[in-house]
């Protein structure tokens, strides 16, 4: 997908306040931290199509209003990620706003946890 430039523009600006993690990153934090969350911030029919095992679906529509019941700890760890990195990282800036510490967006997104031949499920790309 060809993103706009002023939607490059927002999301570059949240990119100077979030903490971006690789996919080795992310499956170290996972694997160490049994109570770190991962998030899928795709719509819904993008999580049908597939996931990553054990991830959590709230989309970026929602993840404002229900990530408190969700993930009531705001010390919890939270890794966010989308189909490419750009969602995740502007969902990972409303949620540190909102006051979570601990929060990361991958980098690339559900296309580099496939690549890296990680876990998933769902209709489209069980491993």
């Amino acid at each position: 997908m060809e993103h706009t430039e002023g939607f490059l523009r927002l999301v570059a600006d949240a990119k100077t306040r979030i903490r971006e993690i690789s996919v080795e990153e992310a499956r170290k934090r996972l694997a160490e931290n049994p109570q770190a969350r991962l998030i899928d911030v795709r719509e819904d029919h993008e999580w049908e199509r597939g996931h990553a095992a054990g991830a959590l679906h709230l989309g970026k529509g929602i993840i404002e209003r229900d990530i408190e019941r969700a993930v009531p700890d705001k010390k919890t760890e939270i890794v966010l990620y989308c189909g490419g990195g750009y969602r995740s990282a502007l969902a990972a800036d409303a949620l540190q706003r909102m006051g979570y510490e601990n929060v990361y967006s991958l980098a690339g997104g559900w296309k580099a946890w496939q690549r890296a031949g990680l876990p998933t499920e769902g209709e489209k790309g069980s491993n």
